[in-house]
Parts: structure tokens; sequence; C-alpha cells
């Protein structure tokens, strides 16, 4: 099997120059990045779902139980970036320890999950624009927040057809124009909107303790229905399923690496760290928002939320809140089209993918072309495709590459017991193991549509690896003109 072996990837780390991506950001850049995409508007809706399904007022314990399973996959992502700190995240961990075909296959997913999350978020940011405009009787026209494919029903009685959903082409490109002058300006613009929506809920947090109902906590565990899931210590563990994918995202923080001043220090800061805070938020505001209101009015709400806040004086929350979801999703359309663009730089750079996705600005020192690609096409998906076609953000990508990641922590122990680590994934190999058994189960948990997608989609990136990709690796071309 085909492998880049670690001095290769650390000669790519240390080169410099016009070619190269610029080395500007910090610890503290890195974690509001992976805050920026974990806090997004998952947690305003799957925390009531979660609470009214499955666990009751101990949905708390539920984000414990999810953090702990994303934690060992963050340990082993920490002590990888500390290693090999280039593009690529899972990406380029796979090409070091499983070979080429699995680091396309991982790529290729990740293109998979960024792209499409990008456009499906940029679509629902649509909605929400929609819905805070109209509480100041703001109102854009039906056919412009809607693809060609969607009809809606206005207050007349009428019936229209959509023609494109402009906002959601908008903020893909406005973000896009962000990105592509560099990840410093990247990453002020998040910290901002960090900022601003942490604020929020941490406002949510402060304001609403004042008037929670300690009788809302009883039962703090309800008793099992019979069912599996529905409440009772199983509750707690399929909420944390459902809740898990609030916390999906640190692992894009991986994909700066190459962009990191200092990476093998500053990364397992940015990794682990974003997670840690992300945890102490949600376990509050979950209590709270289950101390608000009885975790049986959440049910078959998509706005738990608004429920809660009617339970205090303070009205205008509620505008916040959508503001804080408007924010967050903000947030989240950013760090995916970095994600994707750096995983795309660099498949392109080992020649696995057009040379045009890895050509670097002179002065932005940013994958231009490929930033203006991507971001036209994505734009144009979330103008033109409804949201039931372009689907729920799926997880399972992330998911599996966060079993080769910890595969592959396995692997480098032993290979590469004395290859230097800034980071050392503790409790080697029970961490690893339990972070494969923990994201395999979530895997095993997802419906089929979501197998079938992820089938299709590979198939369709093998028949580009064999395609093209294979002809023009550069390490394949290398390892064939040494054997000459």
């Amino acid at each position: 099997m085909l492998k880049k072996s670690l001095e290769l990837l650390r000669l790519e780390a240390a080169e410099t120059g016009s070619h190269t991506l610029k080395r500007s950001l910090n610890g503290f850049n890195l974690i509001t990045i992976g805050i920026g995409v974990i806090i997004g508007a998952g947690l305003f809706s799957l925390t009531g779902i979660a609470a009214a399904n499955n666990t009751g007022p101990a949905v708390t314990l539920s984000f414990v139980v999810a953090a702990i399973g994303c934690a060992f996959s963050a340990l082993c992502y920490a002590e990888f970036a500390s290693m090999v700190p280039v593009s690529g995240s899972a990406y380029t961990y796979a090409y070091a320890t499983m070979g080429e075909l699995f680091a396309w296959i991982i790529g290729w997913d990740l293109v998979l999950e960024y792209s499409v999350g990008a456009a499906t978020v940029a679509i629902s940011w649509s909605q929400y624009l929609v819905k805070f405009l109209g509480k100041y009787n703001l109102h854009i026209p039906a056919q412009l927040v809607m693809s060609p494919f969607e009809t809606t029903t206005l207050v007349d009685g009428t019936t229209v057809h959509g023609f494109v959903n402009v906002p959601a082409m908008l903020i893909v490109l406005a973000i896009t124009a962000i990105i592509v002058r560099g990840t410093e300006g990247s990453a002020w613009f998040n910290t901002l909107v960090v900022t601003l929506k942490v604020s929020v809920v941490l406002v949510f947090i402060a304001l609403g303790w004042q008037y929670i109902d300690p009788a809302n906590y009883q039962p703090y565990i309800p008793a099992n229905t019979g069912t599996f899931g529905e409440f009772g210590w199983s509750g707690i563990l399929r909420g944390a399923g459902v809740i898990f994918f609030v916390f999906i995202g640190f692992d894009i923080v991986a994909t700066m690496a190459q962009e990191t001043k200092n990476p093998q220090r500053n990364m397992p800061i940015g990794i682990i760290g974003s997670l840690l805070i992300c945890t102490v938020l949600f376990v509050l505001f979950g209590h709270v928002l289950t101390g608000l209101a009885n975790y049986t009015e959440f049910k078959n709400s998509a706005a738990p939320v608004a429920i809660a806040i009617e339970k205090t004086p303070y009205a205008w929350l509620s505008a916040a809140v959508i503001l804080a979801i408007i924010i967050g999703y903000t947030s989240v359309i950013l760090v995916d089209l970095l994600g994707q663009s750096r995983v795309f730089f660099s498949m392109a750079k080992d020649g696995l993918l057009p040379p045009v996705f890895s050509q670097i600005h002179p002065k932005f020192r940013t994958p231009l072309q490929s930033n203006l690609l991507l971001g036209l096409f994505i734009a144009l998906f979330a103008g033109f495709v409804p949201i039931s076609v372009v689907g729920e953000m799926t997880s399972i990508g992330t998911l599996l590459a966060f079993v080769m990641v910890c595969l592959g922590i396995l692997i480098m122990r032993k290979k590469e017991p004395n290859a230097p680590r800034g980071f050392r994934t503790p409790w080697v190999p029970v961490v690893p193991i339990l972070g494969i058994l923990t994201c395999l189960v979530m895997m095993v948990s997802l419906p089929w549509e979501t197998w079938l997608r992820l089938a299709v989609w590979l198939a369709i990136g093998l028949a580009i690896y064999y395609g093209y990709g294979k002809k023009h690796s550069k390490l394949r071309q290398a390892q064939e003109g040494n054997n000459q």
C-alpha cells in the first residue's frame, strides 16, 4: 500500500514561500474556529428534541456522554496534528498510516460532509433570516427564498413557485469573499461571530437560571417506557446519539494545521480546548432549558428555546435567539468552506485532484481559485436545490474519519514509536479503541439512507481516483521514477 512517510510530511510542513499557506493562526484562533462550527443551530433544536423523546431533564448527562465519546477521537486528532502539522486533517493522517486509497476515501468523504453541509446550512440560514426579518415586518418575495422545485401558499391563498434562493446564495458568496482574503481575516470574522453567539447562550443561561422551576427536574431520569431509548438509562445513551452531532466539527480545526503558528503546541489546544468549552456551555444550556419548561412541552417542537423563554418575562430573547441561530449558521458555513477547500488543497497538492485546487494566491496566500470555484458551486447548489434533496448534514463521513484517525494512532504507535510528538494521546491503546467503538456504534445507529448516500458518493469518488487521481499521484510517480 502506497503511503507517505512522516519525513515527507514534515518537509511539506516546513515549506515556506509564496506557494505555501500563510501561518497566521494561534491557539485562541483555533479554539474560536472549533467553537464556531460546534455551536450551531443544532444546540437550539436538538437539545429539546432529545429531552422530549429520550432523556427528560437528564439531557445534561447525554451531553456528557457524547462529549466523552468525542474526547476519545479529539485526543487522537491532537497527537496526529502535533506530529504532521499539514493541511488535510484525517486525509493526511490516513495517507501516512493506511495508504493512498484509504486517504482518498476519507478525503472524498470529508468533501461530501463539508460541501453538502455548507449548502444545507445556507438554505436553513435563509429560512431563519426570513423569520427574523418578519418580526420587523420586512418581507422578501417568496419566489426569491425558494428553489425552482419548491412551492408555498401565501396568506391570501395563492400558490407561488420558487425561482432561486437568493439569501442562501449570497451568504455563501459573501463568506467565500472573506475566506479568499486569508485565514487571518477569516479568523477575525469568526472570532467576532463566535463572541456574539456565545454571548446569547450565556445571556440565556444567566437570565433563565433565575426562573428555573425545580419541579421540572422531577424525575430527573424518567422511567423507561419499555422501549429501548425512550427514557431511563437507555434513553440517556440514545439521547447522546441524537446530540452527538452537535459536537461534530472540532475535526475541521485539524485542517488548519498548515496555517497555524507553532502547530505542535497550538493544534492540541484548539482541538481539545474547543471541545471542553462547548461541553460546559451545552450542559449549562440543557440544565436551564429543562428547568424553565417541563421536558414534555418540547414534544414535536423544532424551537424548544422559544417555549422556555415564554416562562420568563424576557420576550425580547426570542428575537435574540433567532439572531444567534443566524449568526451560528454563518460561522458554520465559514468553517465548512474553510475545511472543504483545505482538504481539496491537500489532495490536489498530492496530484489526486487537478492542480487548480492547489494554486496559492501570491498576495493572500490562500487557494484563491479553489475557494472561488467551490464557493460558486456550493452557492448554486444552495440557490437551486431544495433542502429536501440536499438533506440534513450527514455525519457519517466524520464518524468514518474519526474511526480512521483512532486506528491510525494504534498503527503509528506500533510502527513509529519514537517519532517526535508535540502531544501524546494518553492511555493508548484504551483511548483509541474506545474511540473506534463509540464511533462505530454511532454509525450503525444511522438510517440506511445515509449509508446509501455514502456508498453512491464513494463510488463516484473511486471512479475519479482510478480515472484521474491514481495516474497523477505525485507519490506514485516519484516511486515509479525511483524504480526505473
